[in-house]
């Protein structure tokens, strides 16, 4: 897949390993390098099998993430505007093989 940055700073926390941690702390940084690898090792965003891969809804609506650890989540969004759709107007994540990192954290808080 091809992986793209909404902004330098997740550039750098996505390629920077002591940014990472300072962060997110060890162990999300460490899961964040693991999901980076995996969503470069696929094709399109449905073939993600680890993370507990999953859309987002409401005010996310258009996202996805993947979880990194206890409550951190990475996420993104398909790069192409508009994305390919569903007959029922849902994103087809089949189809996404570009994405735009937005945040690794917990956005819950």
């Amino acid at each position: 897949m091809i992986v793209s940055y909404e902004d330098e700073d997740v550039e750098t926390l996505c390629k920077q390993s002591k940014v990472a941690v300072k962060s997110l702390g060890m162990e999300s940084a460490k899961k964040l390098q693991r999901r980076l690898a995996e969503l470069h090792a696929a094709s399109v965003v449905s073939e993600l099998a680890i993370g507990r891969p999953h859309p987002l809804e409401y005010d996310r609506a258009g996202q996805f993430a993947v979880d990194l650890y206890k409550g951190k989540r990475l996420v993104f969004k398909p790069t192409r505007n508009p994305p390919p759709l569903k007959a029922d107007g849902s994103i087809d994540w089949s189809q996404v093989a570009e994405i735009t990192i937005i945040e690794a954290e917990d956005y819950h808080d």
